[in-house]
């Protein structure tokens, strides 16, 4: 007897499934199931898919063309894999065929490799409302509050080659080749050259044609920007270098000081409990300016906002101080050592700032006047506003301390505030105190972990698919299962506690 898939109500009733080969007791699956302790992986990977609604990703599915797997045993072996930090589909693909666990989760099918491919696609763009059921499952359950998180960033190598990164005129040459064959392949016969970099069929040629077009337009942006740049912050134009095969990835040092193609991984770990409470991947080798969009993801994925944040120094710009600020997110970070850029010269921080009177007194108690605004490059080509004030030459001339606080006391010391330094000083004055030092320890026991067992444990060291957007995906793919798995341990956890003392709150 075989077991008819049925979509659920709200998904598309269109689309058709291949029956399920193996019922409960068919004697290959009882086989299997005698091979799995109680308490295997496999037997809450499957309780855990039917804690899911799925109809996001049955409307993935449309009516045309040849029945589809069922997408709830596709997802229950994914999600098995995943955990164990097989993430490429291709890998699937041979666990559906040799691992018995794989096997009962299948329960009988047998999907090809372009199935398997097909599915991560597919999947992909359901897993942000995945995510979110997972998560109002354990607020409703009393789990969590979600209200605190610890965040991080860690760069995770792309798919693309470190090894074959291009610069303008390699990319000319290489994009002119490929047009000569691609002109022989429309033309019926076959290319005068085919390099070891270039593909070997007429269509692999023409998709790395379009791809390589991509990448000329991407390489161009960032030709751009680098010109836009400080001087000394500016590359040689001959330097600015491009992946051909994945032009969306950033290029930037890994943890292991490697220059190559990379994602940058956001995470948000909840203080309360072992969930994660939001993630995103971005095309950037570093943390600044990414407090907004991954404060807008958390608040998406548990429809509230965040009440308070730890994260590190890399995300205490301006920039992002003002985006926790307009999220009423109190952010919690350490902040680098005030000082001088050299160390030889007086500090900005020993010059007192006048709300009031919007000036600053030097340590000798003189006013400093307001001398006009401009917009500074720091780093990148992100501007920031500056606003100036000089020490009256009077008093630095005669100042006892002029020969620690500037190397011209006959123009007057100049302090620059930046237009969000009163931030920078609200979290200063906040991290001072001892709730906070309190409260910013535990940023270590929690995002720091999950970021280390991840890497380590479950191989996320290494894109499996090409491009942003199944860079997203399997990460998406990692939270999922790492949030069910946890949906499952929290409520046993509750129960027993509920057992042991019926008089304790909690589900």
């Amino acid at each position: 007897m075989c077991i008819v898939v049925s979509p659920p109500p709200a998904a598309n009733a269109r689309a058709r499934f291949v029956p399920v080969p193996w019922h409960d007791d068919h004697p290959d699956r009882l086989a299997l199931d005698r091979q799995l302790a109680c308490d295997h992986l496999a037997r809450p990977i499957d309780a855990a898919v039917d804690r899911l609604d799925l109809g996001p990703l049955y409307d993935r599915y449309g009516g045309t063309g040849s029945p589809a797997y069922g997408p709830a045993l596709l997802l229950g072996a994914v999600l098995y894999q995943t955990r164990h930090g097989h993430h490429s589909p291709a890998a699937w693909h041979r666990a559906a065929a040799e691992d018995g666990p794989v096997r009962w989760l299948l329960r009988g099918y047998r999907p090809s490799r372009s199935v398997w491919y097909a599915f991560r696609d597919r999947l992909g763009p359901a897993l942000d409302e995945l995510n979110r059921q997972v998560l109002a499952q354990a607020q409703a359950a009393g789990l969590t509050p979600a209200e605190r998180g610890a965040g991080d960033g860690t760069p995770v190598a792309a798919s693309a080659s470190r090894h074959q990164l291009l610069n303008q005129e390699r990319l000319r040459q290489r994009s002119g080749q490929l047009a000569e064959a691609v002109a022989d392949d429309q033309a019926g016969r076959p290319p005068a050259a085919v390099p070891g970099w270039m593909a070997k069929t007429a269509a692999g040629r023409r998709a790395q044609h379009e791809r390589l077009d991509q990448a000329r337009e991407e390489l161009d942006r960032r030709r751009g920007r680098n010109r836009a740049k400080r001087a000394g912050k500016r590359q040689a134009d001959d330097k600015v270098v491009i992946s051909p095969s994945e032009p969306e990835a950033a290029l930037g040092r890994d943890k292991d000081g490697v220059y190559r193609p990379l994602y940058n991984v956001q995470l948000i770990d909840d203080l309360d409990s072992p969930f994660v409470l939001g993630y995103a991947v971005f095309a950037q080798p570093n943390d600044a300016g990414l407090v907004g969009p991954l404060l807008a993801r958390a608040q998406a994925a548990l429809g509230h906002p965040l009440r308070a944040l730890l994260l590190d120094s890399a995300y205490t710009g301006g920039a992002d101080l003002a985006a926790a600020a307009e999220a009423g997110v109190t952010l919690y970070a350490a902040l680098p050592e005030e000082g001088a850029a050299n160390g030889k010269y007086l500090p900005k921080g020993d010059f007192a700032w006048l709300p009031a009177e919007q000036t600053y007194t030097c340590p000798q108690g003189h006013r400093l006047s307001y001398e006009g605004s401009c917009r500074h490059k720091r780093s990148g080509t992100d501007a920031v506003l500056l606003h100036r004030y000089r020490c009256p030459p009077a008093h630095c001339t005669a100042c006892p301390l002029q020969q620690r606080c500037t190397p011209n006391p006959q123009a007057g010391r100049t302090v620059h505030r930046a237009e969000h330094d009163d931030l920078v000083e609200a979290l200063r004055r906040r991290m001072a105190g001892t709730p906070a030092k309190a409260l910013y320890r535990l940023r270590r026991q929690t995002v720091e972990l999950v970021n280390a067992d991840w890497k380590q444990h479950r191989r996320l060291r290494r894109f499996s698919g090409r491009g942003l957007a199944r860079a997203w995906y399997q990460v998406g793919q990692m939270v999922l299962t790492h949030n069910l798995l946890t949906l499952l341990s929290e409520e046993k956890k509750a129960k027993t506690a509920h057992a042991v003392n019926p008089h304790r709150a909690g589900p």
